[in-house]
Parts: C-alpha cells; structure tokens; sequence
C-alpha cells in the first residue's frame, strides 16, 4: 500500500517540476527508435534534435536485413530503389557483377527515413523538440534536485530533467564523453549526390557498386535512389588528401565526372573500443554516439536502430529504478544485451577488416569467385544471417580468419543454402 502511494506521490512531483521519464537526445535512427521503444513502453518521453529536420546526413542508405527487422510495427520503407545485384572491383579492376532473384538490400535517403521513424516515434506518444543543442549532462550538483534525476543542460542555459537520459547524438557525442567511451577505429568518409540524366539511371537500377580502394581497409560504392547517384568513399582517418583523391579518381573512372554533385559531404565514423562504457548513472548511449557499426563496412543504420531499441528499453526501466543499485543492474543488463549481439557481430568485424586490410585481391576474388562466399555476403544483407553466426556456423571462414585474430566463437548450426536463388554475370 504504503508502494502505491509512493509511486502516487512521485508522479506528483514529477507533474510539478516537469521531469521527463526519459530524454532522448538525437532524432537519427537510434535516436528514434529509442524515444519509440520508451514511449510505446507509456512513459513520458522528450526527443531533442539540433537541428530543423528533415535534414542530410552523410550515409550510403542501405537498408539490409537487420535494419528492416528492427524497424516499428507498420513501418514503410521509402525505398528509393530495390538492389538485386552487385558489381564489385578491385580498384577498378577485375570488375564482376553477382545477381540475386531476391532482394537483398534496400536503398533509401536519410532525410525521409529518419523524419519517418521520428514521427513513428511520435505517434507513439514521443514529443519532439527541434533546435534545442544539448550542451552537457549533470547527474550531482546544484542543477539536480536528487539521486533519480539527471538534469539535461541546453545551449543558452535552460536545464531539463529526466529519471534516464539515452544519448544519440552521433559520432561526436556530447553525451559520449560524459560516458567516457573509446573509440579505437576512426574512418573518414566522403560522398557525393550526383544527379544524373535518366538514361544513366536505369544503367544502375537495381544495382549498386562495391569497389575495394587503394589503401588498406578503403572502398568505395554507388548507391542508385532514382535520378540521383550516391557515390562515396571511405578510409581510415589520417588518409585524408588520399580518400579525397580516390573519391575523384572514383567518380572519373565511373564517366560521372562531368555531373555536377547536388551535396558533396564528409563524415567521421567511431567504433567503439571493447572495453569502452555504454553507461555512466542514469545515462545510456547507442549508435554513433556509443561507437557501434560494423568496423569492417562501417555499417551503422542496423546497428543504430538495434542498439537504439535496446537504449529505450533498458532507460524505461532505468527511470524505474529508486536507487544506485538497480539503476547500476538495468544499465548492466543493457551493456550485456548490447555485446551478446551487436558486440559479437562488431568482433567478427575487426577481424574481417584485418583480413581485408591485408589481401584484399584475395578477398576480392574469394567474393566474386568463390560461389559459398557470396551466398554467404547475400544472405548477411537479407538478414538470414549475420557475421557472427556465419564464423560459427562455418568451419572453412573460421580456418580463413584464424590467421588475423584470436578463435572465433563456439559453432553452431549452419544456416540452410539457397542454390534458387542464384547466378553470375560477368560486367
């Protein structure tokens, strides 16, 4: 009895010093999907952007398997083009395109898919503030009135506060840094959106183009979305002028050189070191801001709308919790949902990246060449598998990636081949 009334009594309180349940901060996808899973949850949930959306965010747009199965109920995707084949090269080289009866992947633009999964996000009972710049997180002090609030500090001085806060906020998270999270891989990426003449376009409809770059660990893709190329590149930081030139040397080679870019941008991508924290209190952190995307494709939509589900989760039940040990246990059980999943996958991927860094003609022609290796690329971009269990699953990628790493995993079943759905063209 004397529970109930307590809890009462806190939502009282909480009515009268407007203290969110949980603040979300970042409307990209771990952004959203966060705020999503804790308001489909019925708690009070604040999403903070800085910027006016919808707006451009430097991303290839591809939506594999994983991204689509992570999505809110009744989600469509505003697919922009639907990829069925893949042309590879080896700078520029040895080009081969391999097919696909099935989809394998989706390709959308950033502005509209992230505006649609914020107004998911919304419908759910979220409420959006745009234009509002976070400037730091205090969880002791003056700005916070006791042991279950954290109080969210914007630009220009107004303090918010919130029983759990999720950072989202990208690869150069303020939120981030309260934290204390490492990072151990750092890739420079650049991109162009090229728009191009409608003969061009339907010579790339349905297929994108993976070409392994110069330096170690670099490629480059054209991901087609109707009359527009998206064309980037990307390497490890420190390599700038050379991931400039291959960007050029790319987009020339390709015959694009004489269209001219609607958006040309650069990103930085951070992965996570292994040891690095998820949480720090009543703060948990996802996607970019956490370090989490694949270190091999620096792929990070999936891994954003997974971990952030998992952040909104675990926050509701962090703004749960009435002490430091609770909240300490909730933030726990996150930091293990996270590495029992995303961190495996994230293992398996430091150690592709090893191999590909090291002979990436050999990666090149086990891909196109050999026919389990790309049954094995496709059914990891249509979500019937995912790295870790593939070097489970596979005793001849375990003997492949032994040499650059520690012994994968314990196996486990083999995924079931699907020879149906396959043939090789030569481009």
């Amino acid at each position: 009895m004397s529970g109930e009334n307590s809890s009462a009594d806190d939502v009282q309180a909480d009515d009268v010093q407007r203290v969110w349940d949980v603040v979300v901060v970042g409307a990209g996808p771990a952004g959203a999907s966060a705020a999503y899973a804790a308001a489909v949850a019925g708690r009070r949930v604040l999403l903070l952007e800085k910027a006016e959306l919808p707006r451009y965010k430097t991303c290839g747009g591809g939506i594999i398997g994983p991204s689509r199965d992570a999505l809110p109920p009744g989600f469509e995707l505003p697919l922009k083009d639907r990829v069925h084949a893949v042309t590879f090269s080896n700078n520029g080289r040895f080009t081969r395109t391999r097919r696909s009866k099935q989809m394998m992947f989706g390709l959308i633009n950033r502005p509209e898919f992230d505006q649609q999964l914020v107004e998911h996000a919304q419908k759910a009972g979220a409420e959006l503030r745009t234009g509002a710049a976070v400037q730091r997180v205090e969880q002791h002090g003056s700005a916070v009135p006791d042991r279950r609030t954290v109080a969210v500090v914007l630009q220009g001085g107004e303090t918010l506060l919130a029983r759990a806060v999720v950072g989202a906020d990208g690869s150069a998270s303020r939120i981030g840094a309260h934290v204390g999270v490492k990072v151990d891989q750092v890739d420079l990426g650049l991109e162009a959106e090229i728009p191009v003449p409608e003969s061009v376009a339907e010579d790339w409809k349905g297929r994108v183009l993976i070409d392994w770059g110069p330096m170690p660990g670099s490629y480059g893709w054209v991901f087609p979305k109707g009359d527009t190329l998206t064309v980037g590149v990307i390497s490890a930081r420190g390599e700038g002028a050379a991931t400039k030139r291959y960007l050029e040397d790319f987009i020339a080679r390709l015959g694009l050189a004489g269209f001219e870019p609607s958006i040309s941008s650069g990103h930085l991508t951070r992965c996570r070191a292994d040891d690095s924290p998820l949480s720090r209190g009543r703060v948990l952190v996802c996607g970019d801001a956490a370090g989490l995307l694949e270190p091999w494709t620096r792929e990070g939509i999936s891994f954003a709308l997974r971990s952030g589900r998992l952040a909104g989760e675990w926050a509701v039940r962090i703004a749960e919790a009435h002490d430091a040990v609770d909240t300490r246990r909730q933030a726990l059980n996150y930091a293990f949902a996270i590495k029992a999943g995303l961190g495996v996958e994230m293992s398996v991927g430091k150690r592709m990246l090893a191999v590909f860094e090291r002979r990436p003609g050999l990666f090149h022609a086990v891909l196109t060449g050999f026919r389990p290796a790309w049954r094995a690329f496709k059914e990891i971009t249509q979500g019937r598998t995912s790295l870790g269990e593939l070097i489970r699953s596979h005793p001849l990628a375990q003997r492949a990636l032994t040499a650059f790493g520690p012994e994968p995993a314990a196996k486990e079943s083999t995924p079931t081949e699907d020879q149906a759905d396959e043939e090789t063209v030569t481009s």
